[in-house]
């Protein structure tokens, strides 16, 4: 059912699941997997932390947003991005334009929390109250997912496999 030309967009808070529902997604609709955060490191050289740390946040926002232009009109990919790439309202209108093909992973702060808590990975989350850091990020980005999705899937506890299910009924995309 899908052709080659379509290209789907996770977007979703960190620890949605975004990678991992990402590359299952794309093996079921036989598309290529790309991992924006992946991506910039590729581009870059180096990770995500080191680039927080020497460029802070507005550099890697900047990065973000040259790899999601390069990236966005790509035929036939699954892009999970970054929790914040919703945070800049460029980025906004380019996944907005995409709106029927971009996938809101949602997930409750709990178990937002509990799969991130031990993740020294995540420069935004090295603060002494990560789950306040959570909550407020929810608050603010969450009417920017919702702005730009197509479909909403909430993952909880559910299996990535179970989830990526979701994801095609709600694309009306058979497997």
């Amino acid at each position: 059912m899908t052709s080659s030309a379509t290209s789907y967009f996770l977007i979703g808070p960190t620890g949605a699941g975004k990678t991992t529902v990402g590359r299952l997604l794309a093996t079921s609709l036989n598309l290529t997997f790309i991992d924006l955060d992946e991506e910039i490191e590729a581009r870059s050289g180096a990770d995500i932390p080191w680039i927080f740390d020497v460029e802070g946040e507005t550099g890697f926002r900047d990065r973000e947003s040259k790899a999601l232009v390069d990236l966005v009109d790509r035929p036939g990919i699954v892009l999970s991005t970054g929790a914040g790439v919703v945070a800049r309202p460029e980025n906004r209108a380019l996944l907005t334009a995409h709106k029927p093909s971009v996938i809101w992973l949602k997930v409750d702060l709990k178990t937002q929390y509990e799969r991130l808590r031990h993740d020294k990975g995540r420069p935004l989350l090295q603060v002494n109250d990560p789950k306040a850091k959570l909550r407020a990020m929810a608050t603010e980005r969450e009417p920017w997912y919702a702005e730009c999705a197509g479909v909403q899937v909430s993952t909880g506890r559910a299996s990535p496999n179970a989830v990526v299910k979701r994801i095609l009924a709600g694309l009306g995309v058979g497997q």
